[in-house]
């Protein structure tokens, strides 16, 4: 009874990696611009806020008024110069438009070179993401492994858990691939 115990609690751990590596590949999907506004594309960026380096999320109000356009309504308008630095600096290819109490940012339109640039590196982004779920079965499959070897676990048992393993990997693997269909979707319906 403890090997199957054992292997649960190897699985149980691969899993939350490989849900970690799901998440942060959908994450960076969101950081890439792909003509839509979107807040994401702005609310990490860091703004150094009375010498802390703060968040743009915990200083702003941001919206989207309209498709094309990001609002930044700062709570404290004394700091509007230093957001529109961290925005520079952030090399997002945004430049704001400051009003003295609100910061626009307007999307420009995608062209067909920057659409297949953006699909380049979402790709790149979704590879990485796979990597990452199958460096976390490799890891998985070797603790299995050396439980057989060590002779705590069965050899039928190990060879189960290994499918599980692979069927678990096949399930991640799957929804960074359905991730990466949509926002190739999103870059090019725009």
């Amino acid at each position: 009874m403890v090997e199957t115990m054992d292997v649960k609690k190897v699985v149980s751990e691969m899993e939350k990696k490989m849900a970690k590596a799901l998440e942060v590949t959908k994450k960076e999907f969101q950081n890439i611009r792909t003509g839509r506004a979107s807040i994401a594309l702005v609310e990490g960026i860091q703004v150094n806020y009375y010498d802390t380096p703060t968040p743009l999320k915990n200083m702003s109000n941001i919206s989207t008024p309209d498709p094309k356009t990001i609002a930044i309504t700062p709570w404290d308008p004394g700091v509007i110069p230093e957001i529109e630095r961290a925005i520079l600096m952030a090399d997002l290819g945004l430049t704001p438009i400051n009003d003295g109490k609100v910061l626009r940012i307007q999307l420009p339109a995608l062209t067909e070179e920057r659409r297949d640039e953006l699909g380049k590196v979402v790709r790149k982004a979704a590879e990485e993401g796979r990597v990452s779920v199958r460096n976390s079965r490799h890891e998985a499959i070797e603790q299995v492994r050396k439980l057989e070897k060590d002779k705590s676990l069965p050899e039928d048992l190990s060879h189960v858990a290994q499918k599980d393993i692979q069927k678990i990997t096949d399930k991640f693997i799957g929804e960074v691939d359905s991730a990466l269909k949509q926002k190739e979707t999103e870059i090019h319906s725009i």
